[in-house]
C-alpha cells in the first residue's frame, strides 16, 4: 500500500492563485477525504496528485519517490471523474478493458482483470451494454471498475456520487466504503458533501480558500473543530461571540451576550479579557420544560421557544435568550410539545472554544 505526501503545493490557474502551500500526508491504505466548498481548490489538488497538473512550487511523493513532474501514465494512479468520462460508443467490457489495452497486457490477463473488476462492482451480465443503456449508478460502477482494473497504487475520486439521486447516493456510500476496504488501495476522495465525508472517511482534510483549515478524523473535526469555518462547514453550529472572564486549570468562564458559560480549556492558550468564539452543536443542547432552579445550574438559562419544526426523527427548536437565538435538536420528541418558556442547558464538555481570529493553515 502506498503513502502519499504533498509538501507546500502552490498552483496558479491563469492569474488565479488556487493552491496556497498545501501540505498533506496520506497514510498507506487510507480512505482520505478532501472536503470543502466549491472553488476552494480541492479538485485542482486532486489533479496535481494525478499528474494532470504540475505544481508551480512544492513536491509530491508516492512513498519515497518524488513524482512531482512524473506524467499521469507513469504514476500508476487511477482517477474516477465527476461525470465518469465513459466512452459512449464502447460497451461496458470495452470501457473497463481500455486502460489494460493501453498498457498492452496479454489478452488473457485483460479478460481476467475485467471479469474480476465487474464482479467487484456487481456488474456481471452487463458486459455488452453501452453506457447510455445504464442507470447513473451503473455508469458510476463502470467508471470504478475501469479504475480498479489497472490495479492502481492510488485511487483518486472526484465527487463520484454527485450526479446520483439522494437515495442512490446513500446506498453507494456504503458500497464504495466496503469496496475500498476490500481492495486496500490508498484512496483520495474529493467532495463538498459533509455527510458523505463524515460517513465514509478515515480522515478528512477541510480546505478553505486554497489552504488546509484542519485535518482529522470525522469525530475530531465535528466535535473539536479548530476554527469557526470548520465548525460551521461540518454541520449546524451555534456560535457566539464571547470574552474570557476567568481561566482555571480545568475550566474557562466566558461571558456571552446571554450570560456566563463554563467551558473546558481549549487546545490553544487563552487569557482573561481575550475574545473567543463559543460553539455548541444543536444536538448537544438540552431543552426541558422543567424550569426549577434553572438559574442556579451551570450553563442553564431560561429561554422562550420561537419555533419548533417537526423533522420526523427529531424536532428542531429555535429558542431565544435575550437577543440570542439558539438552535436545538430534540430526538424522539413527545406528542405533548413544549411550553413557551423552557430551560436550555449545555454540558461543559460540549462547549468548544475557538480562536477569534481564524488560523489560515494548521500543521499536519
Amino acid at each position: 500500500m502506498l503513502a502519499v505526501r504533498a509538501e507546500k503545493i502552490v498552483k496558479h490557474l491563469g492569474k488565479t492563485l488556487v493552491l496556497k502551500g498545501v501540505t498533506l500526508e496520506i497514510k498507506p491504505g487510507e480512505f482520505f477525504f478532501v472536503l470543502g466548498p466549491s472553488g476552494c481548490g480541492k479538485t485542482t489538488f486532486l489533479r496535481v496528485l494525478a499528474g494532470f497538473l504540475f505544481p508551480d512550487e512544492g513536491r509530491v511523493f508516492f512513498g519515497d519517490k518524488d513524482v512531482t513532474f512524473v506524467p499521469p501514465h507513469k504514476r500508476n494512479a487511477a482517477m474516477v471523474f465527476q461525470h465518469y468520462a465513459l466512452f459512449p460508443h464502447m460497451t461496458v467490457w470495452e470501457n473497463v478493458a481500455y486502460g489494460l489495452k493501453v498498457r498492452k497486457l496479454p489478452k488473457s490477463e485483460i479478460e481476467r482483470r475485467v471479469r474480476e473488476a465487474l464482479r467487484l462492482v456487481r456488474l456481471e451480465g452487463f458486459e455488452k451494454r453501452l453506457p447510455l443503456q445504464l442507470s447513473g449508478g451503473q455508469q458510476q460502477r463502470v467508471a470504478l471498475a475501469r479504475a480498479i482494473a489497472v490495479r492502481p497504487d492510488l485511487l483518486l475520486l472526484d465527487e463520484p456520487l454527485s450526479n446520483l439521486d439522494a437515495k442512490l447516493r446513500a446506498e453507494m456510500r456504503g458500497e464504495l466504503r466496503a469496496l475500498q476496504r476490500q481492495l486496500g488501495v490508498t484512496t483520495v476522495y474529493v467532495t463538498h458533501d459533509q455527510k458523505e465525508a463524515l460517513a465514509m472517511a478515515d480522515r478528512i482534510a477541510v480546505m478553505h480558500d486554497g489552504q488546509i483549515a484542519q485535518v482529522g478524523t470525522p469525530t475530531e473535526l465535528y466535535r473539536k473543530p479548530r476554527n469557526r469555518f470548520v465548525a460551521e462547514f461540518l454541520g449546524d453550529a451555534n456560535v457566539w461571540d464571547g470574552r474570557v472572564k476567568s481561566v482555571y486549570s480545568d475550566l474557562v468562564v466566558v461571558e456571552t451576550s446571554f450570560g456566563e458559560v463554563h467551558c473546558r480549556p481549549p487546545s490553544f492558550t487563552v487569557s482573561e479579557g481575550e475574545k473567543v468564539w463559543v460553539m455548541v452543536r444543536p444536538e448537544a443542547v438540552t431543552v426541558t420544560a422543567n424550569k426549577t432552579e434553572s438559574t442556579n445550574l451551570p450553563n442553564a438559562f431560561l429561554a422562550r421557544v420561537e419555533q419548533a419544526t417537526y423533522l420526523g426523527e427529531s424536532v428542531e427548536i429555535l429558542a431565544r435568550i435575550g437577543e440570542t437565538v439558539i438552535k436545538a435538536l430534540q430526538f424522539r420528541p413527545s406528542d405533548g410539545g413544549l411550553p413557551n418558556e423552557v430551560r436550555i442547558q449545555f454540558s461543559s464538555d460540549d462547549l468548544v472554544l475557538l480562536p477569534h481570529e481564524v488560523t489560515e493553515e494548521v500543521a499536519v
